[in-house]
């Protein structure tokens, strides 16, 4: 009977702290780019088997990114699972690089929301220099979410979307 009520207050606990990730995500374009942001500093903060993933892994990914977009990443950690290699993506998109850190972030929409879809810029400096991320962001399911990191050649969905040489995606198997 002990486990029974323990294993119900870890099961409320999970599904509370859930929900309070997922509402916080929802409410604005801004808040959902905020909370990408909050799992990037985690993820630099930790390092080792333990870190904290980052902003496009799961379980983050999935309650901040478009389905769409949130596939492409899972398809580039297929890709380097499978071939050992590095994918299509080289730098970390929130940083805007290989390395950085997260200092004064300031997240703004840059005009007004319409139609579903909303424009967000995030904003700090990032080992003394300032940095500017630009994100298209979407209103999937009722929920804002990042459809993608980047504009043009430098767009994130770009550089995922390119071909892969290998994968099971490709119906062609990687050889390690």
């Amino acid at each position: 009977m002990l486990r029974n009520l323990l294993l119900a207050v870890f099961v409320s606990l999970v599904a509370g702290f859930a929900a309070q990730w997922a509402a916080a995500a929802e409410s604005t374009p801004e808040a959902t780019v905020k909370q990408a942001y909050a799992a990037t500093i985690r993820s630099l903060a930790t390092t080792g088997p333990r870190a904290a993933p980052p902003a496009w892994r799961p379980p983050h990914r999935d309650m901040l990114m478009s389905r769409s977009l949130a596939a492409l990443f899972a398809r580039d950690d297929l890709y380097q699972d499978e071939s050992g290699e590095m994918g299509n993506i080289g730098a970390d998109p929130f940083l805007n690089g290989q390395d950085g850190e997260v200092k004064n972030l300031r997240v703004v929409a840059t005009g007004k929301p319409a139609d579903g879809l909303a424009f967000v810029t995030a904003s700090f400096q990032s080992l003394g220099k300032p940095v500017k991320v630009p994100f298209r962001m979407i209103l999937e399911g009722g929920a804002w979410r990042i459809d993608d990191i980047g504009t043009g050649s430098d767009s994130i969905r770009e550089a995922l979307s390119q071909p892969y040489e290998c994968g099971s995606f490709m119906k062609k198997p990687c050889t390690r």
